[in-house]
Formats: C-alpha cells, structure tokens, sequence
C-alpha cells in the first residue's frame, strides 16, 4: 500500500497514476484525506482531554466537600467523551486501514499510456520465427499424435481449462522447470518449494486481494486460499520481521503449482494449454534495500535471467513495456516477455517481471534495519523464471518436423535421458 504521508501530500499525483491505470479511486483518496483530517482533529482533542485528566487528578487528591465532588463530576463527563473519541477513532482507523488498500500503487513515468495489452510498447526482439516448409501443426494435435496431452479424459476429470500431460509430455515441462530451478541456483537463488494454501493476511499482504478474489479458489471451510503464484507466499516469508541491510538482497526460486479461475475468460483461448485453472511455475522474488535505483538494476537482472532461460531453449521472443491501462494495481512498473508461438501466430505472453518498491512490504509490515540503526520498509520484485505447460506450446510448435517428432533442445535433452526427439 502507498504511505498515507504520500497521499496527504501528493494527492494529485495518486490520482493521476491511478487514471493512467484505469483504476478510478478519486472519491476513495478524497475520502481518505478527510478521514486522515478527522483523525488528527479528534485524536487532538482527545490528547488534550486525557492530559487535563492527568493534572485534575492530581489536584482532586487534595480538594475537600463540594469542590471536590463537582471536580469528580466534571472528570466523569471528561472520561465520557474520551471513550466517545476513542470509539470514532478507531471507527476511522479501520475504516482508514480498508480505503488505502484500494489505492494503486503510481507507476512509473516510463510506464506507456494506454488502455489494453494491444497498447503496450515493444522493447526489443531476440530470434527469429520458424518458416516451415510443410503445414505446421498446433500443441493440441501435435501432443494428442505424440500421446503428450489428453485433454478430453481431462475434462471429463475436472472441467473445462484442464489437460493431463503423459510420457515424454510430462518429462519436458519437469525437464524445462528443472532446467530453470538449477540455473538460477547458480545466479544465488535460494530454491523454495512453498505452500500452495494461504490465509488471507497473506494475499492482501502481497496485493493479490482486495480486488483479486474472484480469480481465486476459495476453501471457505478452512478461510484459505489457493495461490495464483509463488510469489505470494515467497514475498510473505519475512512478512512481521525485521531483516538487517547485510541480509539483503535476499534471492529466492519459489516452485509450485498455481491456480487460477480465469473469470471473465469465458470464450477467450479455450482450447488448449494457453488458458488454465492450473499449471506449475518457478518464480524470482527479490527483496531488497528501499533504494530506487537498486530496485530498478534488479528488475533487469530478472527480466535477463528470464530471457537467457528462453534463449538457452532458443525460442524467439520480444519484450513488451506493459501500459498503464494493463498494469496492475501494485506495480511500479512491468515487463512482459511473449513467446512466438506458430499457432497464434504471433508472440503469447510467458513471462511477467513487476516492480513494486516499498508497496507490497508496507501491507506485509516487511522491514529491514539499516547500516544507521533505522527501520525501513523493504523493496520487492518478482518475475516469471518459467510457467508451464504454457512454455510446452512454444516449444512443441517452434520445433516440429515434418515427420511430426519434435526437436528437444539441447539444454533439455539430459533430463530426458539423453532424448533428442520426442516420437510417438
């Protein structure tokens, strides 16, 4: 969440930054700034109640008779509207603590303007697109003649937006999460394989809720919620600590299956693995110092080691500078990196890197001691490392053959035994 101190003295700019995300909040910091007025005034006034208290009392000790009755009145009618403050201001304080969850965070000024994803601005390209001399298949045919997918025996398991991997299908999405998980052990990662039930402290902590729920599953019995991502957990880990400036940066690859509902995707991508309730993920989470600039060089190093995964599996891709309008309420800033897949024909979107600066560490109350002995809020970042198996239809599309067998990549080919192609 923003600090309040920033929207009581920039309320201008918070407006601002939440129009360019498409996020109408005006009437909620207007309100907020009149709650934030209310409570100082009464809390004023209380204070100065409660310390006309403190010097009556000390004075009714020595009076007698009548004057000593009428002061004990006065006192009662004094402590009468002292309870009656302290009751609106902690009406005010929750009232407070809800309102400033709903503001987004201002994003950058290199964030591009604009409504929708179609908007957002392209960075930079690496590879080119494969030009079959043949007439190239999608993921769902290719991985039903392979005997990789099995999406109808999935729907009829679990619903729609569900598919079952097999044989050689199963070993390439563990080959690819493998891959990315011992890659990024060796740029300082810590691996973590995290829990995929979380309370609701800690979807609000990392920004996913107020304004999420409906894209994710709930356990009402048990007030618990399946994850999106791993980032959620991850980012909560040092959540009501205080970690010291030589702890950071802290480098974590959390794994784990993640769940989505996809509302509102009715008749959007329905076929195949690009739209799902569930797939696996390996995730960068960085905490670190609250220093702009530092938060800023390891946003590229995330977004880098995201790109050098997809190079090293050679798959064309571009990076895009997501928009205003397609940005999300907690983020600075974001990059999206879209992977060329034949069957879209086009780039799809495989990767998210977002900045967030203190937003997310303030509502997890995550903090750090600096070198000077002050407490501050911690900067957190996160990005995709990889996600699957939408990864699998960049990869069973880019390099198929004529003959229908699909060209592993040579980084992969070791977690499959050695396996250079996948035939039936």
């Amino acid at each position: 969440m923003l600090d309040l101190k920033r929207i009581r003295e920039e309320p201008e700019v918070v407006k601002a930054g939440a129009r360019k995300k498409r996020i109408p909040v005006d009437d909620v910091v207007d309100r907020i700034l009149q709650l934030d007025l209310d409570r100082r005034s009464l809390g004023h006034e209380r204070d100065n109640l409660r310390e006309t208290q403190n010097q009556a009392g000390k004075k009714i000790a020595g009076l007698q008779g009548e004057e000593r009755a009428k002061r004990i009145a006065e006192m009662g009618q004094i402590s009468a509207r002292v309870k009656d403050l302290e009751g609106q201001l902690s009406r005010i304080e929750e009232e407070l603590s809800q309102l400033i969850l709903k503001v987004p965070n201002v994003p950058d000024p290199e964030v591009p303007e604009g409504a929708t994803d179609k908007d957002n601005v392209e960075l930079r390209r690496w590879g080119n697109p494969p030009e079959f001399s043949f007439e190239p298949k999608d993921h769902i045919q290719l991985g039903e003649d392979l005997d990789l997918i099995d999406i109808p025996r999935a729907a009829k398991l679990a619903g729609s937006r569900t598919y079952i991997l097999k044989g050689d299908g199963a070993r390439l999405e563990l080959a690819v999460l493998q891959f990315t998980l011992e890659r990024l052990t060796r740029k300082g990662f810590v691996p973590m394989i995290v829990p995929t039930l979380v309370r609701r402290e800690t979807m609000v902590g990392t920004a996913y809720f107020p304004g999420g729920e409906e894209q994710a599953y709930a356990c009402e019995k048990d007030e618990l919620y399946l994850i999106g991502t791993s980032e959620v957990p991850v980012t909560a880990y040092h959540s009501e600590e205080i970690l010291e400036e030589s702890e950071l940066p802290r480098l974590y690859a959390g794994f784990s299956t993640c769940y989505r509902r996809e509302a509102g995707a009715a008749g959007k991508d329905t076929k195949g693995l690009y739209r799902i309730h569930q797939f696996n993920k390996v995730e960068q989470v960085v905490i670190c110092r609250a220093d702009e600039e530092e938060s800023k060089r390891f946003h590229q190093f995330i977004l880098q080691n995201a790109e050098e995964v997809l190079q090293a599996f050679g798959l064309p891709y571009r990076v895009v500078n997501v928009c205003g309008g397609d940005l999300g309420a907690p983020q600075i800033q974001k990059f999206d990196i879209e992977t060329w897949m034949p069957s879209r024909g086009g780039y799809g979107e495989t990767h998210s890197a977002s900045r967030f600066y203190d937003y997310q560490a303030r509502r997890l109350n995550l903090r750090y001691r600096d070198k000077k002995g002050k407490v501050r809020f911690c900067h957190t970042l996160n990005n995709t490392a990889i996600a699957s198996p939408r990864i699998l239809i960049a990869i069973l599309e880019n390099f198929q053959e004529a003959d229908g067998t699909i060209r592993v990549p040579e980084v992969l080919q070791p977690y499959l035994g050695g396996k250079a192609r996948i035939a039936r």
